[in-house]
């Protein structure tokens, strides 16, 4: 049976394994992200690890600082700490496949964040911090770096 497409702005998803269908273990879904869409901001979960397959087009993850494209049939592991993002920086949509073990991560956590990002207008970064600490994703803010100037 299919299940909804959750739209996140542009990017859709479309859970196959929620939790209950695994009795907890992992959850799976496949999210199509067109070029140049907003993506979440960097982050990493606190207690699951998530596994990426490339379906179609290129997606690049930044995982720990390092990017790596994803193609069709090509995977990424990231493990729970690892502060990851991504984004579409080709022309054509890109697609791939997510498994979040164990499953702590579903359906309802892309439906809290799309009432914000589709709400209209500029998101609310907090509201969507509060969504994220809520469901074990720790946003990490790039750092700014500071610059000392010694005058003598």
């Amino acid at each position: 049976m299919k299940k909804e497409t959750i739209h996140c702005g542009q990017v859709l998803v479309d859970f196959l394994l929620e939790p209950p269908d695994t009795n907890g273990s992992a959850s799976m879904f496949e999210f199509t992200v067109p070029p140049g869409t907003k993506v979440p901001i960097p982050h990493y979960h606190e207690h699951f690890d998530e596994t990426i397959y490339g379906l179609a087009g290129v997606m690049t993850f930044t995982v720990e600082g390092r990017a790596i494209d994803i193609a069709a049939g090509e995977t990424c592991f990231i493990p729970r700490g690892a502060v990851h993002g991504f984004d579409n920086l080709q022309q054509e949509d890109a697609k791939a496949l997510a498994v979040i073990t164990p499953a702590l991560l579903g359906p309802i956590y892309f439906k809290e964040v799309a009432n914000i990002i589709n709400a209209g207008g500029h998101p609310d970064i907090e509201k969507l911090k509060m969504v994220m600490a809520k469901h074990g994703l720790v946003p990490a803010m790039p750092k700014v770096q500071t610059v000392t100037i010694s005058l003598y």
